[in-house]
C-alpha cells in the first residue's frame, strides 16, 4: 500500500480482515492518516493540514468510524470576508438579504437572483460564466473571483465550470457547509481512527519510507494513493496541483469566534484563517492557534492538495487508462481528501 492515509489504511484493513493477506503501508511522512493527520497541540485538537468534517448520507459508513471512534456532532458554517462585509457561506437567504439590504422570502429571493444572471451566456464554458449566468456579476466578483484567482492561481475564466456547479446556492436560512445526513469529527482526532485500522498483526507500517516502483515485484498487488502522474514517474507529463502553506499564529481567547472564515478579497494574500479550537466545541481552551492558509503552485516537494483540471491536464490523463490496462497488479485509488473544492472533504469514499 502507498500511502497511510484513510484510503489504504481501510483497504489493507478489509483485506487482513476478510482474508489470509499480510499488507505492508508504505508513507513518506513521519506520521500516519495522511491530510487528515491531527495532533495535540497546547491541548488543542489541531488538524494539521487543514480543516476535515467528517460527512457522508451513508448510515453503513456511519457507523463503519463509528466502531473505530466516538463521533462528536459538528456542522461546518463558514463566514466569509468581502468588501461589503461578512456573510454566510454558502451563500443563502441570509446572505442575500444582507448582501442586497433586503428582506426576500424564499420565492422572491430566488426569483430577484434569476435576475441577475447574464442572460447572454448559452452553456457556461467555465467558471466565471457559470457564475455570471446564475449569480449575477455582485455575487460573483464579491464572493468566488479574488478567492478563485488566489486558490487556483489562475483566471475563473481557465476553470472548468463544474467546480461551481457543486457549490450550492440555498434560498433559506441553512447555513450549513454540507448537505449530507451525517455530519461530525472524531473525538479523539482523524489519527486515532487511522492508527486503530492498521493496529492489525498482519499489517506492516513504514513511516519515512516512501513507496518505490522497483519494490512492485515484492508484492502481489499494489494499491497506490498517491498522486496519478507520480506513480507513472511523470512518464506523461505532470498534472497541475495546488499546494498548500499555513502560517501558525497563537492568540489568547476567541481569535474569530468560527471554526473558519473565507477571505475573497484579492489583495488580501491568504485565502482563509482557521482556527482549530472551534472544531472541537466540547472542550474548553484558554488559549487558541490558528493558521492563516496561502494557496501555491506545487513545486518539486511540496504536499498536491488540489489537482487543477485544467484542458491540458486532460488531455495528459489520457494516456493513464491505456497504461494501466497493461498493470493488473496495481489498483490506482483516489485520496480521500483529493476534491475540487477547497474546504469540501469527504471521507466516505
Amino acid at each position: 500500500f502507498a500511502g497511510a492515509g484513510f484510503a489504504c489504511a481501510v483497504l489493507a484493513r478489509q483485506l487482513v480482515t476478510r482474508g489470509a493477506y499480510r499488507a505492508t503501508v508504505f508513507e513518506s511522512r513521519d506520521h500516519i492518516a495522511g491530510n487528515c493527520h491531527t495532533s495535540r497541540d497546547n491541548g488543542i485538537m489541531v488538524h494539521r493540514y487543514g480543516p476535515h468534517i467528517f460527512n457522508t448520507s451513508r448510515e453503513e459508513v456511519w457507523d463503519y468510524v463509528r466502531d473505530l471512534s466516538p463521533m462528536m456532532p459538528f456542522t461546518n458554517r463558514v463566514k466569509a470576508v468581502t468588501a461589503r462585509g461578512v456573510f454566510s457561506l454558502p451563500i443563502n437567504l441570509l446572505t442575500i438579504n444582507q448582501f442586497f439590504g433586503k428582506r426576500f422570502s424564499p420565492e422572491d429571493a430566488r426569483a430577484f437572483v434569476a435576475t441577475l444572471g447574464d442572460t447572454s451566456i448559452g452553456e457556461p464554458q467555465n467558471f466565471e460564466e457559470q457564475a455570471l449566468k446564475f449569480l449575477g456579476r455582485d455575487l460573483y466578483r464579491n464572493f468566488f473571483y479574488g478567492y478563485t484567482r488566489k486558490q487556483w492561481g489562475v483566471e475563473p475564466t481557465e476553470l472548468p465550470a463544474s467546480i461551481l456547479r457543486r457549490l450550492p446556492v440555498r434560498f433559506n436560512y441553512d447555513d450549513n457547509y454540507y448537505n449530507h445526513t451525517f455530519q461530525g469529527i472524531p473525538r479523539d482526532g482523524y489519527t486515532s481512527i487511522v492508527e486503530k485500522l492498521l493496529d492489525h498483526p498482519r499489517i506492516e507500517v513504514r513511516l519515512g519510507e516512501p513507496f518505490a516502483r522497483d519494490l512492485q515485484s515484492e508484492f502481489d498487488h499494489v494499491f497506490y494513493s498517491g498522486p496519478l502522474d507520480g506513480y507513472f514517474e511523470h512518464r506523461h507529463g505532470r498534472l497541475q496541483y495546488r499546494s498548500l502553506v499555513f502560517e501558525r499564529f497563537d492568540e489568547s481567547g476567541d481569535y474569530q469566534g468560527n471554526p473558519v472564515i473565507n477571505y475573497c478579497e484579492e489583495q488580501v494574500p491568504y485565502t482563509r484563517i482557521t482556527e482549530h479550537k472551534h472544531f472541537a466545541p466540547w472542550e474548553d481552551h484558554a488559549g487558541t492557534i490558528c493558521f492563516r492558509e496561502y494557496s501555491k503552485a506545487t513545486e518539486p516537494g511540496d504536499t498536491p492538495y488540489y489537482p487543477m483540471r485544467l484542458q491540458e491536464d486532460k488531455e495528459q490523463t489520457v494516456a493513464v487508462p491505456r497504461a494501466c490496462r497493461t498493470d493488473t497488479r496495481t489498483d490506482l485509488h483516489r485520496s480521500a481528501g483529493d476534491v475540487s473544492i477547497p474546504g469540501h472533504a469527504r471521507r466516505d469514499r
